[in-house]
């Protein structure tokens, strides 16, 4: 059974920066994403990685300031240049293939709460 949970939200000024992890047990080799939900809206992607880090995707609205990266059971997700539009809670999830859709995704994390203030 995959287990993940993230760490590293938290309240952050805009213009600021912020590093989410997730720690993964109970793996075998699995492509894994960050999605952020705001509230009132769907579940939203942001980045995902395949399992050996050939393949990287990206949002249009996070691309160039947010980094994902993996090492071994860690998945790491660089945030800077924050804004308030990014207020949200961030989930990492891991499926068989690097998509950006989350029914693609068979586990998720319990979340992580990002504020970012103007």
């Amino acid at each position: 059974q995959v287990h993940l949970v993230e760490s590293g939200g938290g309240l952050v000024q805009a213009g600021g920066s912020l590093r989410l992890s997730c720690a993964a047990s109970g793996f075998t080799p699995y492509s894994m994403a960050w999605f952020r939900q705001r509230p009132g809206r769907e579940r939203e992607f942001i980045a995902a990685t395949s399992w050996n880090g050939a393949i990287i995707r990206y949002s249009d609205s996070v691309k160039g300031r947010f980094t994902i990266a993996r090492d071994n059971l860690i998945l790491s997700l660089q945030m800077n240049n924050l804004k308030p539009v990014d207020t949200a809670f961030y989930y990492c999830a891991a499926g068989v293939t690097p998509a950006q859709t989350s029914g693609a995704y068979d586990y998720w994390g319990q979340g992580t709460q990002v504020t970012v203030s103007s």
